[in-house]
C-alpha cells in the first residue's frame, strides 16, 4: 500500500504472485509504483497459506532490505504483515526493523 504524508491510503497493489511456498521478491518491484505515486511510506503484506503466523528468516531478512531500499530513496516502511486465515502479524511490532 502506498500512503501520503498524513498515512492514507494512496492505492493498494498486487506486486508479486508466489508459489506455495516461496516468492521472488525484490525492493524494485516493491517501491516502483510509490515512486510514481509519490508515496511517503509503504505498508507491505503478504500471506502465509499454511497459516503460521511467525516471520521465516527470509521475511525477516526481506523486511530489513526494503526498510534500507526505502531510507536510500526517501520512502519509509511503516510495517511489513504477514496475514492468515488466523489473523495477521506485524514484523514491525516484533522488533524487525
Amino acid at each position: 500500500m502506498s500512503l501520503n504524508g498524513a498515512n492514507e491510503v494512496i492505492k493498494s497493489r498486487v506486486v508479486t504472485v508466489g508459489l506455495l511456498n516461496s516468492n521472488q521478491v525484490h525492493p524494485r518491484e516493491v517501491f516502483s509504483d510509490p515512486i510514481v505515486d509519490r508515496a511517503a511510506s509503504v505498508i507491505v503484506a503478504h500471506n502465509h497459506p499454511s497459516g503460521n503466523l511467525e516471520p521465516s528468516p527470509e521475511d525477516i531478512a526481506l523486511t530489513k532490505r526494503l526498510a534500507r531500499a526505502g531510507e536510500i530513496i526517501g520512502i519509509t516502511v511503516l510495517d511489513h504483515l504477514i496475514v492468515t486465515k488466523r489473523g495477521h502479524t506485524s514484523l514491525k511490532a516484533k522488533g524487525y526493523f
